[in-house]
């Protein structure tokens, strides 16, 4: 049966849009981003801003969270926007949060949010049965594309140290090997990093932190990359103070993660597919920077993201479709996903910028 809005779609645009995957279509479908974004300005005027402590008093505060302030700027105000949530075949909720903004600097986080020392519980139980699934059926191919946008620092590895925080059951790592890279991983949940292990050749996996292993604490890296991580992580100036001191001099840190600032965010609002459960903060091409400055970055480029199965040209859009797409995502807000490249020192900007279009930070 059609959705309503499916059949409203196909009513206004008729046919000539079903090829183009749907999480496309908002940058292709003539009129769809002026009324996408409309619909966002329409959403902030009538969400009221309120304090901190009225926020605490509205809201139920579970066992393993804490209300927060944006860890982008400090300002305590709230600006309740969704509540997505998800429903099990039998009708019961599965899980759901809130998602405020900053009225101050923009940024979406969730609030209350988890507790730093419980962040564990989201990934102790079975994580690598999704990490492995349906999930992963297409994480190399994204890897691969995101790692293409970012040549030549993927090109070759050359031996240069790699850390892959968040490495999951170890996809990336072996790419990292494939290409050259003395390629080591770090992951919160057990059962991944056990078959990484199973599955890597030189590389290798480690359970905890960065700072429970040696090797990795005395860092010197040349490439960290955080792969669908960093809106993982509930003190995110604090980890990316922790990634600056583990990169080497003329060191890059890659990011891979959901655009807060995305059109289908816009339209979708708390169905958004960015918004599933261990989500905890998401960030866009405004707040990215005010995180990387505070933890010394030097500079941070951005590449733009038109969809996985476009970039890998098994889906063909017309001439003019495609057109659009660049020139839509050009303009607005880089796809929906968020590829970036922070820089930790000049001489990484030197290094590895050419040809980008640097926002320097100091």
């Amino acid at each position: 049966m059609v959705s309503a809005k499916r059949a409203v779609a196909r009513a206004v645009y008729g046919s000539r849009f079903d090829r183009v995957p749907w999480e496309q279509r908002v940058y292709i479908r003539p009129g769809e981003r002026m009324a996408r974004e409309l619909q966002w300005r329409v959403l902030l005027r009538k969400s009221p801003v309120i304090s901190l402590d009225e926020y605490r008093s509205r809201v139920k505060l579970g066992a393993i969270e804490e209300f927060i302030s944006c860890h982008m700027c400090g300002e305590s105000r709230q600006q309740p926007l969704y509540e997505p949530v998800k429903t099990k075949s039998n009708g019961k909720k599965a899980w759901s949060y809130r998602v405020v903004r900053c009225p101050s600097c923009g940024f979406l986080y969730r609030n209350p949010n988890i507790l730093p020392e419980r962040l564990g519980d989201l990934y102790s139980t079975n994580y690598s049965t999704f990490l492995t699934g349906n999930y992963a059926a297409n994480r190399q191919r994204r890897y691969r594309q995101a790692m293409d946008a970012f040549t030549p620092v993927f090109a070759e590895g050359d031996k240069r140290r790699l850390l892959d925080f968040g490495c999951g059951a170890g996809y990336f790592l072996e790419l990292a090997e494939e290409r050259g890279f003395d390629a080591t991983g770090v992951d919160l949940s057990p059962d991944s990093v056990q078959q990484a292990n199973e599955r890597l050749t030189s590389a290798t996996a480690h359970f905890g932190a960065p700072d429970d292993v040696p090797e990795i604490a005395a860092g010197g890296f040349d490439v960290i990359t955080l792969w669908s991580v960093l809106a993982h992580l509930p003190r995110p100036v604090e980890d990316f103070t922790g990634f600056r001191k583990l990169l080497g001099p003329g060191g890059v840190l890659m990011i891979l993660t959901v655009n807060a600032q995305s059109l289908l965010l816009k339209a979708h609002g708390s169905k958004w597919n960015g918004f599933t459960r261990n989500h905890l903060m998401f960030y866009s091409r405004e707040t990215v920077p005010l995180l990387l400055r505070q933890a010394g970055f030097a500079g941070v480029a951005f590449e733009p993201f038109y969809g996985d199965s476009i970039e890998a040209g098994t889906t063909r859009l017309s001439d003019a479709h495609s057109s659009r797409l660049r020139r839509t995502v050009a303009a607005s807000d880089g796809g929906n996903m968020m590829r970036a490249l922070a820089f930790a020192d000049e001489e990484a900007i030197q290094r590895w910028g050419d040809g980008r279009r640097v926002h320097r930070l100091i």
